[in-house]
């Protein structure tokens, strides 16, 4: 049966792909899609046709990602290789290197600048509670940090941090790009920062001293897989040493606080490096003129998952409703598949089938298999057994018994089954832009990490439109296939089935 699933699957994206030679990734944060958009312009300037895969998640994912041939190449810190990823603690890029062509991968030429952690808080305050370096935050405990759920976990995030500075604070989680907001509204009192953050001078915040230099260099570099063609490590050679951290901060701050987009400002610092020609034009994608491409892509992602669910999940629930056994059995495993959380589900899907569409779609169609069978079997059980006994008492075979008796009958909750898992899928769905999938998603990571409200509308509007819109659908299926008493209405003329 799941071979039958995956084939289906595999008709149903057939065609998506895009027949490129380079596919560029970049984690879910504004630095790194402005370094992945430097890479992929640079790339195409050179003669390669080049996918975009932006706002990957967190570091594991993009990692993953790498290492499954899923993208090419994605900006990394020498820093977060030598703790979160090869864990070689205080290792200099040499050896890095060694490391990373063991494990099948490159470390190019670094770009110039050392985008290290720092944490961060309203200069205003800092000053007025005296607090110069992080070993000043001993003297202040009930500071309320609220930190990147990346850098808690990590070694060379808090949980060292507070170590190597005895530290009295309990951090809470918080998305990076609400962070810097959350700020200055006081909901936070300090947050972790990249050293070349954009925001930091626009809001007037201050980055506490490392005085016990606890952070390691963070150099960024092109982090490649080893079959990159040469011509294509050439051309990132050309970056090699060419931003500083003011160019970095430039650019950021260009995009968070200006509101250029990343494109633009990557094409105009191509153009003074001289790797692009002055005058030369370059594409400007409006969350507008994406809005149609996204919402196809949302639709095949919720439409095959829910395709795939009922394919199984109805068939499955006749197979064991008769069985209570094993119809607990069945409702148990998929009960459990719900209590993964979405975006761990998605990521525990890259290891076995990467990033992009098919991951996701096998993810959502896990989501999908509990309210479908749970409709499914409730439905089945539900129908009055007098009136089976009459329908086998008429002579029917079992065939036809399920055929004119109790599916006709189940119908309503099997419909709502349905329903129930098209409105998940379309929600669930926009986590899915964290694997690469695209979809409505694809604004919203962008929104969050450029602190944009109006582009994480750009996508949750439409998104909860299209949950509108289907619930309205179902009710039409449901007038249309149910006779009105089934679904609790006294019989019209005008509505009599």
């Amino acid at each position: 049966m799941m071979r039958w699933i995956l084939l289906l699957a595999g008709l149903v994206l057939g065609g998506q792909a895009l027949a490129a030679d380079i596919t560029v990734g970049s984690k879910a944060d504004r630095e790194g899609h402005m370094l992945g958009e430097l890479f992929a312009q640079t790339l195409e300037h050179a003669g390669f046709t080049v996918d975009r895969r932006f706002g990957l998640g967190q570091t594991i994912v993009s990692w993953q990602a790498l290492k499954g041939g899923e993208i090419d190449v994605y900006p990394e810190y020498t820093g977060t290789m030598a703790q979160a990823l090869f864990d070689m603690p205080g290792a200099d890029i040499e050896t890095l290197r060694r490391e990373a062509e063991r494990r099948g991968v490159r470390i190019l030429k670094p770009l110039g600048f050392n985008n290290t952690y720092a944490l961060t808080m309203k200069a205003s305050e800092a000053r007025a509670m005296g607090l110069e370096t992080i070993s000043d935050l001993a003297t202040a405990p009930s500071l309320k940090l609220g930190l990147s759920h990346e850098f808690i976990e990590r070694e060379d995030g808090w949980k060292g941090l507070s170590r190597a500075y005895n530290l009295p604070q309990v951090p809470v989680g918080i998305e990076h790009g609400i962070a810097y907001q959350a700020i200055v509204d006081n909901r936070i009192d300090m947050t972790d920062a990249y050293s070349t953050d954009g925001d930091l001078d626009r809001l007037d915040l201050m980055l506490l001293k490392d005085d016990r230099h606890y952070f390691p260099e963070y150099l960024a570099v092109p982090f490649v897989r080893a079959t990159l063609p040469d011509k294509a490590v050439d051309a990132l050679d050309q970056l090699a040493g060419s931003i500083t951290d003011q160019r970095m901060q430039a650019m950021n701050a260009a995009v968070s606080a200006d509101g250029a987009g990343f494109g633009q400002v990557a094409h105009d610092f191509l153009v003074k490096q001289g790797i692009l020609e002055a005058g030369s034009e370059v594409a400007v994608s409006t969350p507008w003129s994406r809005l149609g491409h996204d919402l196809v892509r949302h639709l095949e992602l919720t439409l095959s998952a829910l395709l795939l669910a009922a394919l199984v999940g109805l068939p499955l629930s006749l197979a064991v409703y008769r069985l209570p056994k094993l119809s607990r059995t069945v409702l148990y495993v998929a009960g459990l598949l719900q209590t993964i959380p979405s975006i761990a589900l998605l990521a525990l899907m890259i290891p076995l089938f990467g990033i992009g569409v098919f991951p996701a779609i096998v993810a959502l169609f896990l989501y999908s298999l509990l309210p479908i069978v749970r409709a499914a079997i409730t439905a089945l059980l539900t129908v009055d057994p007098l009136l089976t006994r009459v329908a086998r008492g008429m002579g029917l075979t079992r065939r036809e018994q399920l055929r004119h008796v109790i599916l006709p009958l189940a119908a309503p909750n099997l419909l709502t089954g349905l329903k129930t898992a098209a409105v998940i899928n379309i929600g669930t769905a926009t986590l899915a832009a964290f694997i690469g999938a695209g979809g409505l998603g694809d604004p919203i990571v962008t929104g969050l990490s450029l602190n944009n409200y109006e582009l994480v509308l750009y996508g949750a509007i439409p998104a909860a439109m299209l949950a509108i819109v289907t619930e309205l659908i179902f009710e039409m299926l449901e007038r249309w296939l149910i006779p009105a008493h089934m679904r609790g209405q006294v019989a019209t003329p005008d509505n009599r089935a």
